[in-house]
């Protein structure tokens, strides 16, 4: 009953704080003003208090621009907990801009939705990824294209980095940094959560969304670990398959190591 009154409360703070913040944001957006980018950080770290997801950070997200996180892919909650830590922009497959609720949000949040089944359309949808990253904001990509339960990496899909080619400046010496991120779903009430317990936190596709909403909610506090990997320069001539390999070693890497209880807090 208490974690009940708990999510009640905290439900009612976010539909009231929302209720205030998403005029602002519209017409943020309508304008191009600097707070569109801001303000769903503060959102964020709002709606993962209320889910009760606490997030532990691990090194430093880069300095340098223009850059794309490439992160690993288990929930819808993964969005929550990068928008809490900075100011980015999603790529999303354009689906998501149709579902209840999320894809408003989204759309709130200037995602970039992608329609990968059109390769006509690929051209025009790289360019804008590049021109946002050009403009200096932190674009996240999940090269998995889907997300898992949470227990591994799958396969990363370089064709998926174009975007990063795109972004390249014109001069010789352009680079785009691309920084791995590591999102590692590892306690439930304080407890490891362990490969069993853990699709409580991912969400591989096969459940429905509502439904792993109240999961997520009966199951209480949730810890996630996030571990900002090493940057990897993306120069002129490189290959995308190169960075995709460099990339998934670091993801697979950091990720076990937090599964597996081998990274200190």
């Amino acid at each position: 009953m208490i974690n009940w009154l708990r999510v009640g409360f905290f439900l009612l703070v976010l539909l009231v704080v929302s209720g205030l913040m998403i005029p602002v944001q519209l017409l943020a957006l309508r304008f191009d003003w600097p707070l569109r980018r801001r303000l769903p950080r503060y959102w964020h770290r709002l709606a993962l208090r209320f889910l009760g997801v606490r997030v532990h950070v691990h090194g430093t997200l880069e300095t340098r621009r223009p850059l794309m996180i490439a992160a690993n892919h288990a929930s819808w909650k993964d969005i929550l907990v990068l928008g809490s830590l900075a100011d980015v922009a999603f790529i999303a497959k354009t689906e998501v801009a149709s579902w209840p609720v999320f894809g408003f949000l989204a759309r709130l949040q200037k995602t970039i939705f992608v329609v990968r089944e059109e390769k006509r359309r690929t051209g025009e949808q790289v360019n804008e990824i590049a021109a946002r990253m050009a403009d200096g904001e932190i674009v996240v990509l999940f090269p998995e294209g889907t997300t898992s339960d949470g227990n591994r990496i799958l396969g990363i899909k370089s064709s998926l980095f174009g975007a990063a080619a795109a972004a390249l400046p014109n001069d010789e010496d352009g680079v785009v940094h691309v920084q791995p991120v590591a999102i590692a779903y590892t306690r439930v009430q304080g407890m490891p959560m362990g490969r069993y317990y853990r699709p409580i936190a991912g969400w591989p596709g096969d459940t429905g969304l509502m439904e792993h909403l109240i999961g997520v909610l009966r199951a209480g506090a949730l810890d996630v670990d996030v571990t900002f990997g090493e940057t990897v320069e993306f120069k002129k001539g490189d290959s995308r398959k190169t960075l995709a390999i460099r990339t998934e070693e670091q993801l697979r890497a950091m990720l076990l190591a937090h599964l597996r209880g081998r990274h200190g807090r």
